[in-house]
């Protein structure tokens, strides 16, 4: 499944700016809102392909 890879490499890129932004470093906040927002439209489309592959008959 090539989305959830995506997701995977999505989070880990986006853990030096979370880290950065807890330090206070605002244009790495904004960095890392982005990234969780790339991850819940991907976590949505996971779960589109899911249920589809569970929808398939047979």
């Amino acid at each position: 499944m090539e989305s959830f890879e995506k997701l995977k490499q999505i989070v880990t890129e986006a853990e030096d700016d979370i880290a950065k932004a807890e330090g206070g470093n605002k244009a790495a906040g904004t960095r890392a809102r982005k990234s969780l927002q790339d991850v819940r439209n991907l976590a949505q489309d996971i779960r589109k392909e899911i249920l589809a592959l569970r929808d398939q008959p047979g």
